[in-house]
């Protein structure tokens, strides 16, 4: 029957509707919020400065200069050789990281007696903070009070025990030790936990069909492991390109910017140079290399699932 009450309850109905369309936004407005106050308005920030002339000493600076920093840029010979390091530092970090975390995770993935106690033991360096990480290997590295020089000089692997943290030809080689020491875990974490979600019976009735070893391997484990490896080597990737925390306190980007990735050149324009402008310019920059790069990725992955 249609009617009076009929006609009054639409408002009541629209409003509930329109509540229940809003409720979930009400309770997701705190993350939101402090997600844009925290994250999205300094990135607008800190991308602005990249077209302004900001100069953290210089009260006249934070004038709009438009393209200038970015011709700046291309002209910078320290900048390309920090970007030839960083693709150096990346490549070696991770592409060392990938390979030793597999094996890890295969090795760790067979049950064997004191497993339980060397799981632990394997992931700890990733609990460690990466401040204090660069100190040790810093350590470890100085001749002076640390065996790795010795050791390398024993093995015939150096003329002399020296520091190679001071020579501008090895001088990116310490904290590349240093890194693939420190993110290994990480693959091996990752990985492993990959590794237990295939199915054993996949691997029984293979082998029950005369598959050996690395048949397996090849056939079942790599591309069951595949989309979790180009996810993880993204990331990684991503991550390892903008910690500069190891090249600082290691080497500060020297000698003579031989170690000096883009990451560490940004934080010397910013926190030396005290040149906000310019150094914004530099991080933008290796924000759209690092973009390219993970779309490229991403791509690769979705037509990998594609195909499955």
């Amino acid at each position: 029957p249609s009617g009076p009450s009929m006609t009054m309850a639409h408002p009541g109905a629209a409003a509930r509707r329109r509540l229940a369309i809003l409720e979930p936004w009400l309770y997701s407005a705190p993350a939101l919020i402090l997600i844009i106050v925290t994250t999205l308005v300094p990135i607008v920030i800190g991308i602005s400065y990249a077209f302004r002339n900001v100069m953290l000493l210089d009260p006249t600076s934070g004038g709009f200069v438009g393209l200038d920093n970015f011709r700046d840029l291309m002209r910078d010979a320290s900048f390309w050789n920090a970007l030839k390091n960083t693709v150096t530092w990346t490549a070696s970090c991770v592409g060392f990281q990938f390979l030793f975390g597999l094996i890890l995770a295969l090795l760790l993935n067979r049950p064997f007696p004191g497993r339980s106690i060397i799981q632990p033991i394997v992931f700890l360096p990733w609990a460690i903070p990466t401040f204090l990480i660069g100190m040790n290997w810093s350590w470890l590295l100085n001749p002076a009070i640390g065996p790795l020089p010795h050791w390398a000089y024993a093995l015939g692997l150096m003329s002399a025990p020296t520091n190679i943290l001071a020579d501008p030809n090895y001088a990116l080689v310490g904290p590349i030790l240093a890194g693939i020491w420190w993110g290994t875990p990480f693959f091996a974490i990752t990985l492993l936990a990959a590794l237990q979600s295939i199915p054993r019976e996949i691997y029984e009735a293979a082998e029950i069909d005369g598959a050996g070893g690395f048949e397996r391997f090849r056939s079942i484990t790599i591309p069951f492991l595949a989309p979790t490896m180009l996810i993880t080597v993204m990331l990684r990737t991503i991550w390892v390109a903008n910690s500069p925390e190891l090249i600082v306190v290691m080497t500060k980007g020297g000698p003579a910017d031989s170690s000096q990735i883009v990451a560490s050149y940004v934080f010397t324009q910013a926190y030396q140079g005290l040149n906000f402008g310019y150094a914004s310019a530099v991080a933008t920059a290796l924000v759209v290399l690092l973009l390219v790069y993970a779309l490229l990725l991403l791509s690769i992955r979705q037509a990998m699932l594609g195909t499955r």
